[in-house]
């Protein structure tokens, strides 16, 4: 009697589900519009036509199998030459075909398993893709994030502990001993009129105390928290110390297995709970505009001493930060690299130079600070920053015109 309780809450589940799901579609397949150009070559656009009549007709096997080989074909060319020579069109594809083939999974009765599968798969498409038909992938993954934590608490039961979750170890990263070191200068709740006339316009670093302490990430976030919320969201990692090293690469995984893996960061549940600063009304872009960035990490990651090409606000939420900053006009004592690639990126090891190879660099004038949870550390646009975690640390950038 139970377990037909139980199957029944399931079938009931996954109705509530569809239903969700179905709601965000246009109703008919005309109204689903691609909006692709001749970019595009005309057999997919043809293949993708067809995919798109198979969901709606109701043939969910074949839709599935279509939308498989049109993510195959778009992933191809996703990752031909640089990104940014990539056709929007293409990235459009590959959207549609990720939408297509996340709602073919969660047509039929599945398990929390098929769900995740299915969220994963949208949230490739949120990463590589691009928006489309009003961010639906977006909502889609909030609806089936809501299923998966949902069902979740449901086995669970109310008393008892998330299992997973494991406490992480007290690790710290050495303090450098900064009394030799010139201090970035700290104000308390500028006006904006004050901040931009002596501090955006003159483009010096500054740290804003009390902006950011009413935030409710500022008390909400942990590992155990981040893991609940947004633990089965896929998200690309950095795996290594500092970009410049050898062995540094990129992955993608879920939030759970990066915590597991390496503590043991497209969420708007997490988005809910940060504001975006006054000041960036100072500029000129819209606030629509502004790249927004969660950098998580364990104590020791190093950001390498680069620069970046837009106004930044970081906003520091858990633990600490020993942060460098050098001016534009000390780049020649820098060392950037010559490859295009790196060439905003220096080639000394802040904390360790070689000063035979890199001599300048012992005469190059700098800020620094340690950031601490609750402060934003502004640094204008072009100021090379260096920037290493001193203890597990959750930081929000916001890049803005």
């Amino acid at each position: 009697m139970m377990a037909k309780d139980s199957n029944q809450d399931t079938l009931q589940g996954t109705g509530a589900l569809q239903e969700a799901l179905r709601a965000l579609l246009p109703h008919t397949k005309e109204e689903l519009k691609l909006d692709l150009t001749e970019n595009v070559h005309r057999s997919v656009l043809i293949l993708l036509q067809q995919a798109t009549d198979l969901f709606y007709e109701g043939r969910r096997s074949k839709c599935l199998q279509t939308s498989e080989a049109l993510l195959d074909y778009s992933w191809e060319k996703l990752n031909t030459g640089a990104w940014q020579d990539v056709d929007k069109d293409w990235r459009r594809v590959y959207s549609f075909s990720c939408l297509l083939k996340t709602m073919c999974l969660c047509e039929t009765p599945g398990d929390a398993t098929t769900v995740a599968a299915a969220l994963k798969v949208c949230d490739m498409g949120l990463l590589m893709g691009t928006a489309i038909l009003g961010d639906i992938l977006s909502k889609v993954a909030a609806i089936l994030q809501t299923h998966l934590l949902s069902g979740k608490r449901t086995a669970q039961g109310p008393t008892q502990e998330q299992p997973g979750i494991k406490k992480a170890r007290n690790g710290h990263s050495s303090i450098p001993d900064m009394r030799s070191e010139e201090a970035v200068p700290r104000l308390h709740c500028p006006s904006l009129q004050y901040f931009r006339k002596h501090y955006l316009v003159p483009q010096r670093p500054v740290i804003l105390e009390g902006v950011a302490d009413h935030w409710p990430c500022m008390k909400k976030w942990s590992l155990e928290y981040i893991q609940e919320i947004a633990g089965c969201r896929t998200v690309p990692v950095e795996v290594g110390s500092r970009y410049t090293d050898e062995d540094w690469s990129q992955r993608l995984m879920t939030v759970s297995e990066f915590i597991s893996r390496y503590i043991l960061n497209e969420i708007p549940e997490l988005k809910q709970d940060i504001g975006v600063p006054d000041y960036c009304c100072l500029g000129d872009g819209e606030e629509e505009e502004i790249t927004i960035n969660a950098w998580f990490g364990p104590p020791g990651t190093i950001s390498p001493l680069h620069q970046d090409p837009q106004q930044n606000f970081l906003v520091q939420v858990l633990g600490r930060k020993y942060i460098r900053l050098y001016s534009p006009q000390e780049s020649e004592a820098l060392y950037p690299h010559d490859t295009h690639l790196l060439h905003n990126t220096s080639q000394v090891d802040v904390e360790n130079p070689d000063l035979e190879r890199f001599p300048g660099f012992a005469e190059a004038p700098f800020l620094s600070c340690i950031l601490s949870p609750g402060e934003i550390l502004f640094i204008p646009v072009k100021y090379w920053h260096y920037v290493r975690a001193l203890d597990l640390s959750f930081s929000v950038s916001f890049w803005w015109s």
